[in-house]
């Protein structure tokens, strides 16, 4: 049974989906504003959705605590026309955005691509647990280790590290990674990509600002460097 929390106070956006879903195996728990949503245990579900406008403590400040505690992913629900809040999201470790007003069609494809994500490890062609230079990649736990120590990534992040990492020197252009990674055609632009490469970097590289593993090809995309 696929478990999926809603924080929203949209009560008609809660109904659309559950009706989207009320036919397939999928169990849909619904808050209608911050302080209950803090009561739950985000462990328990495997996504949840957070309308960036919740009421006194916006969905931005709920996401960024829920991302401290856990990595279940998260889609954030921003205002349409304010890309600007779309970054802002992927910034502070949402996996994925929609506008408003949400495409419940759009928004079912998303959910079905992510719970692809974490139901099928995808066919990288090695093992379950794997080193390169100093990073451990356990596939199967979705874990990263750097020296040691656990760094704690998104489920996208963890996808893009994985995919980079496992072809390394390979220059990657943001359109193709959007594809790749995200799995569909992705409504957004090429900056969620840059994004979550930055983030990548602040959390693996000594100097996010002159990295050593994750590098740009001017002009061309991205790639992994062994050490």
């Amino acid at each position: 049974m696929v478990k999926i929390l809603i924080i929203d106070s949209q009560l008609l956006l809660i109904k659309e989906i559950k009706y989207a879903f009320e036919h397939e195996e999928y169990k849909i728990d619904k808050v209608c504003n911050s302080q209950e949503a803090l009561g739950k245990n985000y462990s328990d579900y495997d996504i949840i959705i957070i309308d960036s406008e919740i009421g006194k403590k916006d969905g931005f400040q709920l996401c960024k605590e829920i991302r401290n505690i856990s990595s279940v992913p998260i889609i954030m629900i921003t205002p349409q026309g304010e890309d600007y809040k779309k970054i802002m999201a992927l910034e502070i470790g949402a996996d994925d955005c929609l506008s408003k007003p949400v495409n419940i069609l759009e928004l079912k494809a998303r959910i079905k691509v992510i719970l692809r994500r974490i139901q099928k490890i995808e066919d990288v062609g090695v093992s379950s647990e794997f080193k390169v230079g100093n990073f451990e990649i356990n596939t199967l736990g979705r874990k990263v280790m750097y020296k040691k120590e656990y760094i704690n990534l998104t489920g996208k992040e963890f996808d893009l590290l994985l995919f980079l990492i496992t072809n390394p020197g390979e220059v990657f252009d943001r359109e193709y990674l959007l594809q790749k990674i995200w799995g569909y055609e992705y409504y957004g632009d090429l900056r969620t990509v840059d994004v979550h490469i930055r983030r990548l970097r602040e959390k693996i590289e000594m100097n996010s600002s002159s990295p050593r593993y994750i590098l740009t090809k001017w002009g061309k995309g991205y790639y992994f460097k062994k050490s």
